[in-house]
C-alpha cells in the first residue's frame, strides 16, 4: 500500500472537492437531507420511520434484512428528545436489536440513521473510516485506542475529534471530516469481494 498523505487542510479540501463532483453522492444526500430534515423529521410513526430506514438501507447497502423490525425498535425507544440532545449512547441503543430471537448489532446502519438527523453531531462509522483512523493511530499516534473502542459510539465520536485536534483540522465540522475520512479509505483500502 501506498503511504497515505498525512491529513492537512489541503488534503481535506481535495476530498471534500472530490465530494461535491460526485453527483450520485451528492444527489443521494440531499434527497436523504429532504427526506429526514422536512418530509419525516420525527420518529414518533412507525411508516415515517419504516422510510427512512429502507432509504438507508438501500442508498448504504446496510444489509438489515428486516427492515420493520429495526424500524419498530426505533419507534419503542423514543428517540427524538435523545437525538436532539446529542446523547451519543443513543446510537448504540438503536443498533442492538432482536430479531427472531437473535441478537443484532447494526452499529454503521445505527450511526447513519442518527447522522442523518444531525449530521454535525453524529458522525458516521463505517469500513472506510476505521481502517483510516487505525492506519493514523499507528502511524502518528494521534491517540491510543482499541479497534473495538470505535463500536463504542461515545469513544467513537472521542477519537474522531482527538484526530481533528490532532491533525489541526477544527475549521471542519464532523460531517467534513466523516467524508475526508470515508473517501480516503475507499482509496486506500479497497475491499476484496
Amino acid at each position: 500500500m501506498n503511504s497515505i498523505p498525512k491529513p492537512c487542510q489541503k488534503e481535506v479540501e481535495k476530498y471534500l472537492n472530490k465530494w461535491d463532483s460526485l453527483e450520485n453522492y451528492v444527489l443521494q444526500e440531499s434527497s436523504l437531507d429532504k427526506l429526514f430534515f422536512k418530509t419525516y423529521p420525527k420518529n414518533d410513526d412507525i411508516n415515517d420511520i419504516l422510510i427512512k430506514c429502507s432509504s438507508l438501507n438501500d442508498f448504504y447497502s446496510t444489509n438489515i434484512f428486516s427492515i420493520f423490525s429495526v424500524a419498530k425498535h426505533i419507534l419503542k425507544l423514543n428517540i427524538d428528545k435523545r437525538l436532539k440532545e446529542g446523547d451519543a449512547t443513543l446510537v448504540n441503543d438503536i443498533a442492538k436489536v432482536k430479531i427472531n430471537g437473535k441478537d443484532k448489532n447494526f452499529y454503521s446502519f445505527a450511526t447513519k440513521y442518527c447522522s442523518h438527523h444531525f449530521p454535525t453531531i453524529y458522525p458516521i462509522y463505517d469500513y472506510y473510516v476505521e481502517k483510516v483512523l487505525l492506519y493514523f493511530r499507528d502511524k502518528d499516534h494521534f491517540l491510543y485506542f482499541k479497534k473495538s473502542d470505535l463500536k463504542k459510539y461515545d469513544l467513537f465520536k472521542n477519537i474522531l475529534i482527538s484526530f481533528r485536534n490532532y491533525y489541526g483540522l477544527n475549521e471542519y465540522n464532523l460531517k467534513d471530516i466523516d467524508r475526508y475520512l470515508w473517501q480516503l479509505g475507499k482509496d486506500y483500502f479497497k475491499k476484496k469481494y
